[in-house]
């Protein structure tokens, strides 16, 4: 018999939340809070990108704190089953990625099993699992920096991805936390179409998928959610926007090199999504539902100006839940006008940080007993 199992996948990039320590998490926290209440699932993923924030010698205390503050919660009370892992041994430089992943499992839900990678098999889910430091040892996840040589010409980075495996009811799936790169530079940005960054991403992006897939283990259904850095193509929106949009290059005084170029549209309901273009390259192996809400990144750290987006970027989709096509292929869909799948932002009108972030509701079709 299919029965179904409600899941909430959650994806933030927390930086902004520990260098503002203190100014936004009550607030956040009341925004996921209030999404696990509406939506009531039995299973929830989170991912966290840059804990600790940029400042993490300082931060990373908080970001123990924070972590406590959700799993210790009054609304998280009936998830009985915790597992936790916190990469935050920022001493080792190798290996840090600054990636959390929290798992809850509601108490109404049975027959939850985890893989431990050591020992290749599955195990059931009991109690609470708690791991924060360098994971080394840990088995039960997969955790990765991606290797210097990607880019020799670029500062290395807390950037990897960190996976777990789970069976839910009888259904596996991968959940993979991931943390691409980002742009650098803006001007450099613009000089090509595709940038030179999104070819390091997708360079990344193609060593991730590779990694989950390989025969080592039985390739499963798979959800890859966090901080794909995904930036608009920069070259072809500044020439698109320069027939409808005013566009100022600025020159430094001394050797007339570009500065900066200011772009400011003036009808804001300019359709910027079709620029939108890194995840075309994978669309082989890469699906991901319909976009419909707002870049969530680069927003206002102003805590009074939750809906504004900082002018140091162009904004950007850069926080996704992709998944394989066998994954889209196990959520449940209902009859038409009916829609059991949400897709959107976390916190659309309070100050998260300048990432909002993105979830995924969705009914997974499980063969329960």
């Amino acid at each position: 018999m299919e029965t179904y199992t409600d899941v909430l996948l959650v994806t933030a990039n927390v930086g902004s939340l520990f260098d503002n320590v203190g100014e936004i998490e009550s607030d956040w926290l009341r925004e996921l809070f209030g999404t696990v209440q509406s939506h009531k699932p039995r299973f929830i993923a989170l991912h966290f990108q840059e804990v600790g924030g940029k400042d993490y010698m300082v931060n990373m205390g908080h970001a123990e704190n924070f972590f406590w503050n959700i799993e210790s919660s009054e609304e998280m009370r009936d998830f009985d089953r915790v597992c936790i892992y916190v990469d935050n041994h920022f001493k080792n430089v190798d290996s840090f990625t600054a990636l959390g992943s929290m798992y809850f499992i509601h108490k109404s839900l049975k027959n939850i099993y985890q893989y431990d990678f050591n020992v290749k098999d599955f195990k059931a889910v009991s109690g609470q699992n708690k791991y924060v430091g360098s994971l080394d040892g840990v088995t039960t996840m997969e955790k990765e920096k991606f290797p210097k040589n990607f880019w020799p010409d670029f500062k290395w980075s807390r950037k990897g991805f960190m996976r777990t495996r789970w069976i839910i009811h009888n259904q596996g799936l991968d959940l993979v936390n991931v943390h691409l790169f980002h742009d650098a530079s803006n001007l450099i940005a613009c000089n090509a179409s595709p940038s030179i960054y999104s070819a390091n991403r997708q360079k990344a992006l193609r060593y991730v998928i590779n990694r989950i897939s390989e025969s080592s283990y039985t390739p499963l259904p798979f959800f890859l959610f966090g901080d794909f850095n995904f930036r608009l193509d920069t070259l072809s929106l500044v020439q698109n926007l320069s027939t409808s949009a005013e566009v100022q290059t600025v020159k430094k005084d001394s050797s007339n090199e570009v500065e900066k170029i200011i772009c400011e549209e003036k009808d804001n309901d300019h359709k910027i999504l079709k620029y939108d273009k890194e995840i075309a390259a994978f669309q082989d192996v890469i699906a991901e539902e319909e976009i419909l809400f707002p870049p969530s990144y680069p927003y206002s750290e102003d805590y009074t100006k939750p809906t504004q987006y900082m002018n140091t970027r162009c904004p950007s989709w850069c926080d996704r839940i992709l998944m394989s096509h066998t994954a889209q292929d196990i959520i449940h869909r209902r009859d038409e006008g009916e829609s059991s799948v949400v897709y959107n932002i976390l916190g659309p009108n309070v100050c998260m940080g300048d990432h909002k972030p993105v979830f995924l509701s969705f009914a997974l079709k499980t063969n329960g007993h």
